[in-house]
Parts: C-alpha cells; structure tokens; sequence
C-alpha cells in the first residue's frame, strides 16, 4: 500500500459496499456516510496500520464496524420499531417444526464452514440475503451477530423488550438460513 493514489482508487471502489454496509445497520443515510466517511479518513491517515494480513475490504469493515458501534452508542435518537408491514412467516415457521419443538427436518450439511468463510462470494450472498430480510429483522441480527452487542444495549438502542428482540433473532435467522441454503449451498426446499 505504498501508492497513495493506488489508495485512493481501492478505497473509492469499496466505498458502495462499505455505505451498504453501514445504512443497514444505522438506517439513516446521513449517520452511514458519516460513518463510512470516518472510516475511509482513519486509514487515509495512516494507510501504514494495513498490515496486508487480510484483504483491504475486511480491514476497512473491522474499522467501520467500531465506528458504527461508536454511533449506536453516543446517539440518543429512538428508533421506532412499529408494526409496519412485513412478511409473515408464522405459518413458514411453524411448517419447520413438529408439535414438540424439534425441528421437522435436520439442517443440511452445509460442509466446511471455515472452507466457506474464506471465500469471498458467501459475503456477497450473505449480503443479499440480508437486504432481502425485514429491515428490523436484519439490522437487530447485524447488531448481535455482527457488531457484538449484548441484548440490553440492542434492547435499548431500539426501544425493544428483551422477548421481542429474541422472537426478531429468530425469525432473521431463520430466514438467513433458508435464504443460504437456497442461494448459497444450493440445496432446494425438502
């Protein structure tokens, strides 16, 4: 990373990702671009912190993830969560499980999950299958799974009880497991 216009041109082009990124967790288009716009200045400020231990976009999504923490935690704007329309998928879920709870059927084996991590086209699906989740669903499950917060900040960041932000978990991994297994291990519905 010693050409800073070669810099320049990397960061640009991952700018989009980045803002997607960062909208789907912050749901507001000014609070995403300011927050992507930090990160892009950190490591314009000093591009010799890359290390090339990883690919630039997983180091540009590390410091965007912290700086998105950042904003959750210093806002003290609400977020309304309402009933506003969504899909229903009572009836979906209750198809994958029997009476008692068990699941009708075993998920698939979906092979190496360290295998498939690293490569990079499961980040792209994973990404698509996020978009296409209720808004709500996804960005409480990004805040979980990705950012690492805890249920009580979650809870609190989004004026939510602790059942409902468990039922929204549960539904948005339901639906990204479906989505994975349908669009990335191409396995179709049993």
């Amino acid at each position: 990373m010693t050409n800073t216009a070669t810099l320049h041109v990397e960061l640009e082009s991952l700018r989009p990702a980045l803002l997607r990124f960062a909208f789907l967790q912050l749901r507001n288009h000014a609070l995403a671009e300011d927050a992507v716009q930090d990160t892009l200045i950190a490591v314009l400020e000093k591009p010799e912190r890359f290390a090339g231990q990883s690919t630039l976009r997983t180091y540009l999504t590390g410091i965007l993830k912290h700086k998105i923490i950042d904003v959750l935690r210093s806002s003290n704007r609400e977020v309304q969560i309402g009933d506003e329309a969504e899909r229903t998928d009572a009836e979906v879920i209750d198809a994958l499980f029997k009476p008692d709870g068990h699941t009708v059927d075993t998920p698939r084996q979906w092979g190496d999950p360290d295998a498939t991590l690293e490569q990079k086209d499961f980040f792209r699906v994973l990404e698509i299958c996020l978009e296409r989740l209720p808004a709500k669903n996804a960005r409480i499950f990004m805040m979980r799974e990705w950012l690492e917060l805890d249920t009580e900040e979650i809870c609190k960041e989004l004026a939510i009880s602790t059942s409902n932000a468990w039922v929204m978990l549960y539904r948005a991994r339901v639906q990204l497991r479906e989505c994975l297994e349908l669009k990335w291990f191409g396995n179709t519905p049993a």
